[in-house]
């Protein structure tokens, strides 16, 4: 059940392999209400992903169609590949009181950073990076060069941590999923927001 007043955007980033899909799955399950943005990406679907749900996968003209009419509130390349999130849904939902969550990289969260100074960002991460590592070199649905880049990318991240609000430490993914729903009732709970909601 979503609050009066205005809807809290948060922003989940971790490096790839972090878990942290499996971290909001998690949270879904525990019966957190929230609006969960699909982006948009130029990347080939994986076995498992469903066009629409994981992503909304479009090549790479489309895109390049979207950034110019202004579609997206953020988007960035990322090993390659473009992704980007529709800005539409987002305000809508927000509107509405919901919580929007956005499982985006670290270009993309600092760009909602600059065009929503209110947006919460989380990032997600086990206590040792090396099971990051691990965890992507044990990846089949990748070349070796792919696995390489998102090492790379992954190391890039992580060393931009202390620009985020929230670290969520993810060894047990129902332990972070739970520091993740703490995170939002935080919010929920923040001065600015509960003013315009008392009486007196």
């Amino acid at each position: 059940m979503q609050s009066a007043g205005p809807g809290i955007l948060l922003v989940v980033s971790g490096a790839s392999g972090s878990g942290k899909s499996t971290v909001v799955k998690h949270m879904r399950d525990m019966g957190e209400d929230f609006y969960f943005s699909v982006s948009y990406t130029t990347r080939s679907r994986r076995e498992d992903e469903v066009d629409g749900k994981h992503y909304s996968f479009v090549d790479k003209p489309a895109f390049e169609v979207m950034v110019r009419r202004g579609t997206f509130l953020e988007y960035a390349e990322y090993c390659g590949h473009s992704y980007g999130t529709p800005a539409g849904p987002v305000n809508e939902m927000l509107a509405k009181g919901m919580t929007v969550l956005l499982e985006i990289d670290v270009l993309g969260a600092m760009q909602v950073r600059h065009n929503r100074p209110d947006a919460v960002l989380t990032f997600v991460t086990p206590s040792d990076f090396g099971i990051v590592e691990a965890r992507l070199r044990k990846r089949a649905t990748e070349t070796h060069t792919d696995i390489g880049n998102r090492i790379s990318a992954a190391k890039h991240e992580f060393s931009r941590i202390k620009e985020y609000d929230y670290i969520i430490i993810n060894d047990d993914a129902r332990c972070a999923a739970a520091e993740l729903r703490a995170v939002i009732s935080a919010e929920r709970c923040r001065t600015a927001r509960r003013l315009g909601l008392l009486k007196g």
